[in-house]
């Protein structure tokens, strides 16, 4: 687990700009993706292709064969997933170290770039779960059938070839479509948490003696007699 160590404390970085529903996502992430497929992925899908037999011995068939049933490993899918979704943290990290360099900005201007920074990243987030979404039934749909027909040469004749615990693939790849769904909700109800605060009116500070100011009323143009 200790490739996973440095996503891990760079997730949990992003926590103190993040909203409440920010933090809901964060705790998804860490525990249902990036703890299940470090602990479990890695022992269900690291000898799928060793395990990947096929009844025949014909030179190269095997390996064209298991390209054809897996143009992408799924553990390489979510794994690629997983790094999809935690570039944008990092580059918000890196843009709110920038902003704190800069010794001479103001402190309101710079929390209002680090919002709108925040709220892209959030967005581009969320582009990429419905993009994962969508593209993982498209590749591997929701089971992994035990048996693949193979007709690609250099197989001499169609090849049967057995894909090594499918019924454990067929449950993980549908826990992590369950997760990102719940997901890809979260993160687009943060979006539109952002969008709604940022639309919202800006607070009037209290004045002398706690009292908050009122606005004046226009002044009425004076009419000629």
């Amino acid at each position: 687990m200790g490739e996973w160590g440095f996503l891990s404390s760079l997730l949990d970085a992003v926590q103190e700009h993040s909203p409440m529903v920010g933090r809901c996502w964060l705790l998804l992430m860490l525990l249902f993706r990036v703890l299940v497929l470090a602990t479990v992925g890695g022992d269900v899908f690291e000898d799928e292709q060793e395990e990947f037999a096929c009844n025949t011995r014909q030179p190269g068939c095997k390996p064209a064969c298991y390209d054809a049933a897996f143009p992408l490993s799924h553990y390489r899918f979510l794994v690629f997933h997983v790094l999809a979704l935690s570039a944008p943290a990092a580059l918000f990290l890196v843009f709110a170290a920038h902003q704190a360099a800069k010794a001479e900005l103001p402190a309101e201007p710079r929390a209002r770039r680090l919002r709108r920074f925040y709220a892209g990243s959030v967005a581009v987030r969320s582009a990429a779960e419905l993009g994962f979404l969508l593209g993982q039934p498209l590749l591997y749909g929701f089971r992994v059938p035990p048996l693949f027909v193979c007709r690609r040469r250099p197989c001499p004749h169609r090849v049967d070839c057995f894909v090594s615990r499918p019924t454990e693939k067929t449950v993980l790849i549908r826990f992590y479509f369950a997760v990102g769904l719940a997901s890809a909700l979260l993160s687009l109800a943060e979006l539109g948490h952002l969008l709604r605060k940022s639309r919202a009116p800006p607070e009037r500070t209290p004045g002398p003696g706690g009292a908050i100011p009122r606005p004046r009323p226009p002044a009425r143009a004076a009419l000629d007699v």
